[in-house]
């Protein structure tokens, strides 16, 4: 058969194909070759989004690669997570996941289309922060004794917002609940912020939230701090007693975030994800941010030692939301 061009180039790809280091033998695109998904099972508002959107974007520059945010808000962050354990394991969804989803969501609804355990790799811990809880300014309690009193005088008088069933201001407000002894009227809303601002509007008497979103409205005299859930006092806040000042220690409680992906992914990619993302949580601007909003970087826990966190969470919440009798949706 003579040669032609035909020929020489059918010739040169096979041995391409056979050579050693040639495409064939070193297989597909290095991890990451193409933009990151990074689910956040909330509104575009607030703490979860504003650390999302500051962490994919040092993420993607961690990898060489866009991190783009898909905000799937619902059901107390369960939608979103769902979403993301549904996704392939290919590495290119990765899930903001908080304690509410993973940890309290298990017990609070009864089908779940996840298991906080089996469903995910997780990668690295994010902040743990402590919530506060605020009242309306023009409420008769202005301690959190005088609160305290005034919920076991009226049970079921008091209302209290938060942004969801499942979502971490409910769980705390749940825990606070059955320590202290008293009955709440809580009112659901679809975040955070629409419920602080019925609170400041005076439509709801109190509600449990993050430092970061509370701290402006309490320096400017809307909502009135009564206790935080913290062991220890609150720089940003340190007129606001924590909750074993005011004799309830067992109602201490924190809420935390981390990084997972679907479960099955690759080894490779695991590695790949799980020391870019320990990297974000050491970046100074990260940190930085984090303590800002009175949150503390958990960079201890990472790979293994975070699920292991985990599970002894998902464990804990459990237990809390069944002792407060609290019926599973």
């Amino acid at each position: 058969m003579p040669f032609t061009r035909r020929t020489l180039a059918l010739g040169g790809a096979l041995v391409g194909a056979v050579r050693p280091g040639g495409a064939a033998a070193q297989g597909a695109a290095p991890y990451p070759s193409r933009a990151i998904t990074w689910i956040v099972p909330f509104n575009a508002a607030g703490v979860t989004d504003s650390t999302s959107r500051l962490a994919s974007r040092k993420l993607g520059q961690q990898l060489g690669q866009p991190v783009v945010i898909e905000n799937r808000p619902g059901a107390g962050g369960t939608l979103g997570t769902e979403y993301a354990a549904r996704a392939a394991p290919d590495g290119y969804t990765v899930l903001y996941g908080t304690n509410a989803a993973m940890s309290g969501a298990p017990a609070l609804y009864r089908r779940l289309g996840y298991h906080p355990v089996r469903s995910f790799t997780p990668l690295q811990g994010l902040f743990e922060s402590s919530n506060v809880l605020v009242a309306n300014p023009s409420r008769p309690y202005r301690t959190a004794e005088e609160f305290i009193r005034f919920a076991r005088a009226n049970p079921g008088r008091v209302n209290l917002a938060h942004a969801g069933v499942g979502t971490s201001t409910h769980l705390t407000a749940v825990l606070f609940e059955s320590i202290a002894g008293i009955e709440m009227t809580h009112v659901a809303y679809t975040g955070a912020a629409p419920a602080l601002t019925d609170l400041m509007a005076g439509n709801v008497d109190v509600m449990f939230d993050y430092v970061a979103t509370t701290r402006d409205p309490i320096a400017e005299g809307r909502m009135r701090p009564l206790a935080v859930t913290a062991r220890t006092r609150i720089p940003a806040l340190p007129s606001a007693p924590t909750v074993a000042e005011i004799g309830l220690p067992d109602a201490w409680s924190s809420t935390w975030s981390g990084l997972f992906m679907p479960v099955g992914a690759p080894a490779p990619v695991v590695e790949r994800l799980s020391a870019a993302a320990a990297a974000v949580i050491r970046d100074p601007e990260m940190r930085a941010f984090g303590e800002g909003n009175g949150s503390r970087p958990m960079e201890e826990l990472a790979g293994e030692a975070f699920g292991r966190f985990v599970a002894a969470e998902m464990e804990r919440w459990g237990g809390i939301v069944r002792r407060s009798g609290a019926q599973p949706l």
